[in-house]
């Protein structure tokens, strides 16, 4: 005898027909204290992305109850701004964990998809020159095209025998490396690269490097710290300052660089499933990179629409990074050679 074998959807399971979902809750019933404090967004950004990524999130569905873009993009945000594990999140806005899983990781592949779009240097000349001359303004650093760091993710261990996700603090994380402009929006970011790589390997091996040994972005350099070799495109601090000149170079790049500890202060404080407060992202590297990517995009996206993490938080609370990188000695003779004329240029 044949059993028939019933296919039920989880929601309608556990929840029923009458229960208030996402999928019934009206933006314009609740004040934007309420989004923002709950979804960490206002009524208008999220109907920006409703309108953005729609199309991608109404994909055919067999199932009869398919959950509305909107119900998936603030879903998704209250994962990203909470930090808080799906089941937790999913049971305070009425959808089940699997859907929740769904939501999120739909979100984060349309934002994934859009990444380019977001993220990326000024191509037209008077962009780069607008470029530079913000960096200039902020403490007299000519030539800037950018500020590079890294900063890490933590995430669960992909398995017991894979140590190279394991950073020198012995813990499991994605190593980022990420490119600002004076404003904080971001220029470029990969966020693949596994924990255990130092800061100068991962731009060594970076789409990032090759962009700028090609030539690509003239005419200017990015500035990093000393965990970087020092290049002709990539100017880094003196290690023992000597002269005024130097002393004046140094504090110039420190005060400018500094915008990028600061971007990403800004990043952790918004997106809480990256600060590790709420433990580590618990997906796949690959997965885990995809959702810090989507973080980064709604970053830039959230600055484009004035919405400035910055300004409402005191800066003076941002708590400063442990120094945990070796001076890196550079044998280009040619950098050093571009820092010589720039000091002489600029600082002397």
């Amino acid at each position: 005898m044949t059993v028939p074998i019933a296919v039920l959807d989880c929601d309608l399971l556990l929840y029923g027909r009458g229960h208030r979902t996402l999928d019934r809750f009206k933006l314009e019933d609740v004040t934007d204290e309420y989004l923002v404090s709950t979804y960490g967004f206002p009524r208008q950004f999220i109907y920006y992305l409703v309108d953005l990524l729609g199309a991608n999130l109404s994909r055919p569905t067999q199932r009869s109850r398919a959950i509305s873009p909107e119900t998936q993009i603030l879903a998704a945000l209250g994962f990203y701004t909470s930090g808080s594990f799906q089941t937790r999140m999913g049971d305070a806005i009425g959808i089940s964990q699997a859907s929740m899983s769904r939501c999120v990781a739909n979100v984060t592949e349309a934002l994934v998809e859009r990444s380019s779009q977001f993220i990326h240097f000024p191509e037209d000349d008077a962009s780069v020159q607008q470029l530079k001359d913000d960096f200039y303004t902020l403490a007299g650093m000519p030539g800037v095209l950018g500020l590079v760091d890294c900063t890490h993710v933590a995430i669960k261990a992909p398995n017991a025998e894979d140590l190279s996700y394991v950073n020198r603090k012995g813990l499991h994380s994605l190593n980022c490396l990420m490119v600002c402009d004076a404003r904080g929006l971001l220029l470029s970011a990969e966020t693949h690269w596994p924990g255990s790589l130092q800061d100068c390997t991962v731009l060594q091996q970076s789409g990032l490097r090759n962009q700028f040994e090609a030539g690509m972005h003239k005419d200017g350099w990015l500035l990093g710290d000393n965990s970087f070799f020092l290049r002709t495109w990539l100017m880094t601090p003196l290690h023992i300052p000597e002269t005024p000149a130097e002393y004046r170079y140094n504090m110039a790049h420190s005060a400018t660089h500094n915008i990028i500890e600061q971007t990403f202060w800004s990043i952790r404080s918004r997106f809480r499933c990256l600060d590790g407060s709420k433990g580590t992202l618990q997906y796949s590297p690959e997965k885990a990179s995809h959702i810090i990517l989507a973080c980064c995009v709604l970053h830039n996206i959230a600055l484009e629409h004035g919405l400035d993490i910055w300004s409402s938080l005191t800066m003076g609370q941002m708590e400063q990074p442990e120094e945990e990188y070796e001076h890196m000695e550079s044998l280009d003779s040619e950098a050093y050679q571009v820092r010589k004329e720039l000091l002489i240029t600029h600082f002397s």
